[in-house]
């Protein structure tokens, strides 16, 4: 594959193919009133443990300052609640609410017709393979 100006760049591919699947997963998500990022951090938390904003930022490939912001409207919405971490008590967690829990299962079922769009779209064969690919190439500079 020959490609000049910006198509010949990973970094552009990369961020124009996010640009239109991230675009399409927003139109459902944004029914239920959240956004991508909000609903990475719902999900996120949805684990049942309370996450330092600091380990949360990382896990949802938020900056810290966005992240705050984002915590805070969810907190408004009574979605998640920080705490104070039993055991050091400088340390805030955000936790998620019984409220929130109902709306990541209704999340995590548009996230899922999404999937199953783009792997119709794509090829479900494509789709896993891309998957893996990403998660691997990531993963070489994680390692770094």
């Amino acid at each position: 594959m020959t490609s000049t100006g910006l198509r010949a760049h990973l970094s552009y591919l990369l961020s124009e193919a996010e640009r239109e699947v991230s675009r399409q997963l927003a139109a459902g998500l944004s029914a239920e009133g959240v956004t991508i990022e909000q609903g990475r951090i719902l999900r996120a938390l949805s684990d049942g443990h309370g996450h330092s904003m600091t380990d949360l930022a990382e896990a949802v490939l938020m900056p810290h300052p966005t992240l705050t912001k984002a915590v805070d409207r969810l907190v408004e919405d009574a979605l998640v609640y920080r705490r104070q971490d039993t055991e050091d008590r400088r340390r805030v967690a955000v936790y998620l609410s019984d409220l929130g829990r109902s709306l990541v299962s209704r999340l995590d079922r548009r996230a899922a017709e999404h999937h199953a769009e783009v792997s119709a779209a794509f090829g479900a064969d494509r789709t896993e393979r891309l998957m893996r690919e990403l998660e691997a190439l990531a993963g070489v500079f994680r390692r770094g």
